[in-house]
Parts: structure tokens; sequence; C-alpha cells
């Protein structure tokens, strides 16, 4: 089949600057390439040619100032335009798109997979919105929660839905005990910021208030282990290294805290994974619905026992004694008393890491979700 997938306004494909919804597309690009032909559509960026074709993938890109109006305008014209017919058009995290898609591609099949939460009526009009459900054969979320969150607006979406989990990439994000460059990675980041033998509880991700990072800071405070730091990596956005408010604030946190606490602003996608080869306990403190991070996956992939939130779809990735949820994302006493109970026996927190390395090697790998994809596309 002539497959068109469509990303969306804000960062580019390939994730040169990162992004959950790019590495997703990354991941899986290549494996359903091999099956059908494939066009990708994404936004213009400075680093990549406006079309090239690479690995038999042609990609395309629009502007699109970051605001879905532009890039919308850009989509529905090189659809209008295009002189090949597209078996499926396959939407990402837009269901906005929908309807200019099928207003220039009436014999297209429309997918959607959705990877937050925008069937919101403050995001979509409800009538919009039964317009879309209708228009699409099929509904792709990445996990339980976000299907849920649909059907509590449009139950008629049901029968459309399929949750399929991400994946990672289980050789780049490798265990430090079983991966001599993971362990060659561990020690080079941990002499270049004086860590040494620390005992390192990681964060990564986006620097805002929803995510929570201010609240681990703050839980340094009840830690009973003198030999424990925190690593907060990332920015104010993908890319982005300014000084928010709420920045300023976690770093103000973070130099009264009686444990060292490193912030090393935003790291680039391709270097990020040292970061979970260096850790030793991955935390993620979102206070806010969180469909499902995929920090999770590179966590696990990475061997690391993880604490996650009782937040959206985060509890979904919790099986198998791979790590341990927090039930009040606001209370620093809660991550303390877990993050405690962690470090005080290595032995048994790094099994709990091999754990969720078993399961990211069974259950979360690109070909997997690849797989997952294609049964989607060919009506299995």
């Amino acid at each position: 089949m002539n497959i068109l997938m469509i990303c969306t306004e804000k960062l580019p494909v390939p994730n040169i600057r990162g992004g959950a919804i790019q590495t997703y597309i990354c991941g899986v690009a290549s494996l359903l390439s091999r099956s059908h032909r494939l066009t990708i559509l994404g936004r213009t960026d400075p680093d990549l040619p406006q079309e090239e074709v690479v690995d038999g993938i042609r990609y395309v890109r629009l502007l699109s100032e970051g605001l879905l109006e532009v890039y919308a305008q850009g989509v529905v014209a090189y659809l209008a335009t295009a002189l090949e017919h597209y078996d499926i058009i396959h939407i990402f995290n837009r269901p906005k798109l929908v309807l200019p898609v099928r207003s220039v591609a009436p014999n297209s099949r429309i997918i959607l997979s959705m990877h937050n939460d925008m069937f919101h009526p403050l995001k979509l009009h409800p009538g919009e919105g039964n317009e879309v459900i209708e228009q699409t054969e099929r509904i792709i979320t990445i996990s339980n929660y976000i299907g849920t969150s649909i059907t509590d607006y449009y139950p008629q979406a049901a029968p459309k839905l399929k949750t399929i989990y991400s994946g990672v990439d289980i050789d780049r994000f490798a265990p430090w005990l079983e991966s001599q460059q993971a362990r060659s990675a561990r020690e080079s980041l941990r002499a270049e910021h004086n860590l040494g033998n620390k005992k390192i509880i990681l964060f990564v991700g986006r620097l805002t208030r929803n995510k929570g990072p201010h609240v681990l800071v703050r839980a340094m405070s009840h830690l009973k282990h003198s030999d424990a730091a925190l690593v907060i990596v990332g920015g104010a956005w993908y890319n982005d290294n300014t000084i928010s408010d709420y920045i300023a604030y976690v770093k103000a946190l973070a130099e009264q805290a009686p444990l060292p606490v490193i912030t090393t602003g935003y790291i680039q996608a391709h270097d990020v994974h040292r970061w979970f080869c260096a850790g030793d306990v991955f935390v993620c403190t979102s206070i806010w619905q969180e469909p499902l991070a995929r920090v999770h996956y590179e966590a696990m992939a990475a061997g690391l026992p993880f604490l996650t939130t009782a937040r959206g779809g985060n509890p979904e990735i919790i099986a198998n004694n791979n790590g341990m949820l927090i039930n009040n994302p606001e209370d620093p006493a809660e991550y303390a008393e877990k993050l405690n109970y962690l470090l005080s026996d290595m032995g048994r927190t790094r099994q709990m890491g091999m754990n969720g390395r078993r399961m990211a090697e069974g259950h979360f790998t690109w070909p997997r979700v690849a797989t997952d994809i294609l049964s989607v596309w060919e009506g299995r």
C-alpha cells in the first residue's frame, strides 16, 4: 500500500530536536517501509532539506511556524496537488487535521494515533469531534488511559480504539551491568560531574511545573542516604536552554538541598541515553494526567527501577516488580520514603531494574510496535 504519515507541527522528523511522537515515528518508519511505500510529512527545520528520500522513505517538510493552522494549510495544499493516491493517511495526535485531510483525500483510509488528550472539549468542539470519529477508520492510543478519555467524550469511538504501547531502542538504552559501552558512558559522566560512586536518582523530561521535578528536589531533604545525588536532565522545551521562571525556581531549590543536585539543561536526543546509563533509580514526577511518558520505556531498557506517579496512563507501565507507584505526586515525603527503600538495598534495586529490562526486551521493542501498526493498516 501507499501510506502517508503526518507528524505534528511542533518538531521535525527525524527526531533531531527530540519529541516523543517524532521518536515514535523514527522508531517504526524503517520497519514499516519494508512492507509498504512510505511518505512522511513533517515541519521544516533549518538543518533538514524541504524534501528528501532516505532509505526508501520520502520526507516532505512543510512550513508550520509551530502553529497548527499554518501547518494544516500546507498539508491540504500538499494533498490537493499530490500526483498519487494514498491508500492510508495516518495522522499523529492532531484530530483537527482529519476533516481538512478528508476534504482533499475523499477515498483514503484515515488512521489516527493519539498521544495526548486532544479530544478534550476545550481542544476540539464536540460537533467536530463527532465528525472526526465518523471519518476515522481506527484510533491507536499509546495507553488505555487515552482510550478511556476519548470514549468518555465519544462513546461511539470504542470499537475503533486500539492501545499500542510505545517502544524503545533496546540497543541504545542498554544496562551498564550488561553493556561495556553503557558502563563506559556511566563512568565517563560520573567522572565529569564528580559523582563517583554516588547513588544517582535521575529525572529526565521538560522542566515545567506539571512535570513536577521541584517536588523531587524537595524530597532530597528527607533522604537518609548521604551518598545519594539527584540529576535533573532537561530544559524548558526541546532544544531550548532558556531559563524560565520555573527553572530558576528549581535551581534555587537545588542550591538549598542538603545533597548534590545537578541540572544539566537540555541534552540532545542522541546523547540522553548516556544519562540513563549513569543513573541508579529513575523518577517520573508528573503531577498532571500524563498520557504515559516514554521515559519509562527508556528507564526500563537501561535497567533502571523507577518511581512513577498515579497520574493518567503512568500506572499501566508498572508490572513484574519493575517499579513503584507514588500515590500523591505533590508530597516530597512519599518520594523520600520509597527512595530510601530503594537505596537501602542496591542489589534488590538493581534486580528490579533488570526486571524492567526483561520487560522492555519482551514487550516494548520497535519491531513489536511496527507489527501492531501493520495489523491495523492491514485490517488484521
